[in-house]
């Protein structure tokens, strides 16, 4: 067994590394891609918005666009295919799309419900089923998901997107248990409030707000670091995590006078 806190590969030389990022039209996909451009890595960036895209990789040769929708399984089989096809293979692949807005219990739809789940959720097992069974043939590879703060606990407002995050948390750690043993790193990112047009819906204050190249920087530093969960902006995830550890009398408590403040 693995203790400490190096429980993945050290991704510390990004020259010549082969990374996909999926969901990287804006946002933290966006900056994560610019940054490993800058770092000398090959990215290949995918999402449905060309345009988006190609702003992203503008200026670098080692930049690739293939668009695609996260919610089409064979979307996620036909990129991949295409991408092996000129890379020879993957070193990394971070799952960043996501379907966001602010909902209470009472304003939910059941096509809002469906879109959120197969965007933040089932594309994931969708690109799990096309990536994994190259990796764990050479048995090299790694996968990150970012998840977030908000599936560590019933947060008010997060009607949809904090069960779908809970879910990934679930997923990233028994992938952990799961492919460790084959080789394989598995990275689960938990960020707290980033500056983006997705928490831009948001008409609550926004402790510890931080932008996208902020969060950048704190994923590579805990890539490079080889941690498996990589949560930012400390001051902020660990109070969320500490509640979501009190009892439930406490906790819920707690939550329900988050709920009269916003």
């Amino acid at each position: 067994m693995v203790f400490g806190l190096h429980l993945n590969p050290r991704l510390r030389d990004w020259h010549g590394k082969r990374v996909w990022l999926v969901g990287a039209s804006s946002g933290i996909g966006a900056a994560l891609a610019k940054a490993l451009l800058g770092k000398g890595a090959w990215v290949a960036v995918s999402a449905r918005r060309a345009d988006a895209l190609l702003a992203v990789v503008e200026g670098h040769p080692k930049g690739v666009v293939l668009t695609m929708d996260v919610r089409q399984p064979q979307d996620w089989t036909a990129t991949h295919d295409a991408l092996c096809e000129a890379w020879q293979g993957v070193d990394l692949v971070v799952f960043c799309a996501a379907d966001y807005r602010p909902l209470s219990p009472w304003e939910l739809s059941a096509r809002e419900a469906h879109d959120t789940i197969e965007t933040n959720v089932c594309g994931v097992y969708y690109g799990l089923s096309a990536v994994l069974p190259a990796m764990l043939l050479r048995r090299s590879g790694g996968i990150a998901i970012v998840a977030s703060v908000a599936g560590y606990i019933g947060l008010p407002g997060a009607t949809l997107y904090g069960p779908s995050k809970a879910a990934l948390i679930n997923l990233a750690e028994l992938l952990y248990t799961e492919l460790h043993a084959h080789g394989l790193g598995v990275y689960l990112i938990n960020p707290g409030f980033v500056k983006s047009r997705l928490t831009a819906r948001n008409t609550f204050r926004m402790p510890a707000l931080i932008t996208p190249e902020v969060a950048a920087e704190a994923i590579l530093t805990g890539l490079e670091r080889g941690r498996f969960e990589i949560a930012f902006p400390q001051r902020f995830t660990r109070l969320v995590r500490l509640i979501s550890l009190l009892p439930y009398r406490i906790s819920l408590g707690l939550l329900q006078r988050l709920t009269r403040i916003s």
